[in-house]
């Protein structure tokens, strides 16, 4: 909102040096003028759109205790499971910006705005993005008794006989879900697509031999792999992952130019002042940088990144835009 006249000058310290002694300035825009810093014993809330063990549960509960000792303030984890993230995400759309709530997310969220048009909010437009925390990957597996070593093998079946071969999801809209279609859209392939409600039934079944592949996050097939239960087909990133060094790329194994590299990162309501944005994306940087949060993101195969929340939020739409485009070529229906 513009206005052609000048705001009154306000006098106010740094927010980081407020932050320090407990208390967290708000520069929330009020007609032509700027509301005064505000103290605050209230918790900041960290809404996770998921269950309690997902990697974003993971990256909101390491970074939980660290804002928490940066900004002097109670920070807790609040898991807001269900309708495939809509209902955290919405959480966050009806709070107020004034810093005591924040997002938790992955780029399901963006995947959802195309799945889920008649939802009550856009993220787009009704999100600020503060900044990514990281990158995750996602590996192409199979069980042991498909005999497939490599992605050409699961192609090359796929072909022959199309829509014999069948492969689990957590559900419709999910990252899994919508990586095997891009797959199957770039390598011309008809896979069936078998949805389960959540990871842990899909994965029990793909144990089990009862369907034939799926992609799941490195950290969740990884033990798997290691136990001989599973079989790495490819990587669908566009390079390879420390973790799994002989495991190629879906571009390497020439079967689909696929990257389906997973962005997580933290968004709040929608007219959040830009100073505010500004001091927790620089605290959640900070964190970032840290060699134990590095440790704690690797060994669960997720890789800290960070960044501006320009950057961010033009990924975001980037992303958006990609899984728009899939969603609409394949038709793919959340119901």
């Amino acid at each position: 909102m513009t206005s052609s006249k000048t705001p009154a000058a306000v006098s106010w310290q740094p927010l980081a040096s407020c932050a320090r002694r407990g208390l967290l300035a708000l520069a929330v825009l009020a007609g032509t003028g700027l509301a005064q810093a505000q103290p605050t014993d209230a918790p900041l809330r960290l809404i996770v759109p998921f269950t309690p063990g997902t990697g974003i549960d993971l990256i909101a509960r390491t970074l939980g205790p660290k804002l928490s000792e940066r900004l002097k303030r109670p920070v807790v984890v609040d898991n807001r499971a269900g309708a495939s993230g809509n209902i955290g995400t919405e959480a966050v759309v009806r709070a107020a910006p004034d810093g005591n709530t924040l997002l938790v997310s992955v780029n399901t969220l963006v995947m959802n705005r195309s799945l889920y048009p008649a939802a009550a909010f856009d993220p787009l437009r009704d999100l600020t993005p503060v900044g990514l925390t990281s990158w995750g990957q996602l590996l192409l597996v199979t069980h042991p008794k498909t005999g497939f070593k490599t992605a050409t093998d699961l192609v090359e079946a796929a072909r022959r006989a199309p829509g014999k071969l069948n492969y689990a999801s957590p559900g419709v809209g999910t990252p899994h879900h919508l990586s095997m279609e891009l797959f199957k859209n770039t390598s011309k392939t008809f896979i069936t697509h078998i949805p389960y409600r959540g990871t842990g039934p899909a994965l029990t079944d793909m144990l089990g031999g009862q369907v034939d592949a799926m992609f799941l996050p490195i950290h969740v097939a990884l033990p798997q792999i290691r136990s001989g239960r599973l079989v790495a087909l490819a990587i669908g990133s566009d390079k390879r992952h420390a973790l799994l060094p002989d495991v190629p790329t879906l571009t390497e194994s020439r079967t689909a130019e696929v990257n389906v590299d997973m962005w997580y990162g933290v968004f709040a309501p929608k007219g959040m002042a830009p100073v505010l944005v500004a001091t927790l994306n620089r605290e959640i940087n900070s964190i970032l940088a840290s060699d134990d949060v590095k440790k704690a993101f690797s060994t669960q195969g997720m890789d800290p990144s960070s960044g501006t929340p320009e950057a961010f939020g033009q990924l975001v739409q980037k992303d958006a835009e990609r899984w728009a485009a899939l969603i609409k070529a394949q038709n793919i229906k959340a119901e």
